[in-house]
């Protein structure tokens, strides 16, 4: 089974971010937040696909569920000061 830390590594080895946060405590259902400067220009679909990507098979075979929320640096500003 997988952690929530080795989910967080495997995205950020993955895919350049600035943050990353995932919790989840079974093993298969996560929720994530990743904050990159990869996601900029790129509609929200876009930024879930290349999360899945630096997931890779994970997704397919060990990850049942995941949850997320994307930000570019810009809009990840803004949500920490509105917080």
């Amino acid at each position: 089974m997988l952690t929530a830390a080795q989910v967080e590594s495997y995205i950020a080895e993955g895919l350049p971010c600035d943050l990353v946060k995932v919790q989840g405590n079974d093993g298969q259902h996560f929720e994530a937040i990743v904050v990159s400067p990869q996601f900029t220009g790129k509609s929200m679909v876009q930024q879930h696909q290349l999360v899945y990507k630096a997931l890779g098979e994970r997704m397919r075979s060990e990850i049942h569920a995941l949850s997320m929320r994307t930000f570019t640096p810009e809009a990840w500003a803004v949500t920490n000061k509105q917080e």
